[in-house]
């Protein structure tokens, strides 16, 4: 049996400045950091058998990563597409902060692109069903959304950018 998967689909590519702004940060850091990483991986490099050396496997699987995000990053960040602002402020667009109602619970989300994506800060990816569900929607519109294997009903109560 085959272990082959079909790819995932291609996350949108629309980014808000401030995250693009922040992927930049992140990809100067990641620079910086590999130096450090390098230095010690040379030092570790220098006290013998590689095979039994752990800070050299370990130094060796840090650098591993820092290299895939910044491989990742500088593949993905000249296809974004920078949205400053939009047209219609009544509805629900990219980058809007939306306050909603959901089965009697009040939250205000962000929608921004899936690189930004920030659950903590309350940041949606506008790939996710919610998101998807409230783009071109008004305030006061009422609709259904399956969240979680759930119906929920939701209520746009104010729209802001």
């Amino acid at each position: 049996m085959s272990r082959w998967r079909p790819p995932a689909p291609r996350s949108s590519a629309y980014i808000t400045r401030d995250g693009y702004t922040a992927l930049e940060k992140e990809l100067k850091a990641l620079w910086s950091k590999r130096r450090i990483v390098n230095d010690a991986l040379s030092a570790a490099a220098a006290e013998g058998d590689r095979s039994e050396n752990a800070e050299y496997i370990y130094r060796k699987k840090e650098q591993a990563g820092i290299d895939r995000r910044i491989r990742y990053l500088q593949k993905r960040m000249p296809d974004l597409k920078i949205i400053e602002k939009v047209g219609n402020t009544q509805q629900v667009f990219f980058g809007a902060w939306v306050t909603i109602e959901i089965n009697d619970v009040e939250e205000r989300y962000r929608i921004v692109g899936p690189d930004e994506t920030d659950t903590p800060n309350k940041h949606i990816s506008m790939d996710s069903p919610l998101a998807k569900a409230l783009l071109k929607k008004s305030i006061d519109d009422q609709f259904d959304v399956n969240l979680g294997g759930e119906i929920k009903t939701v209520v746009i109560l104010d729209i802001a950018y």
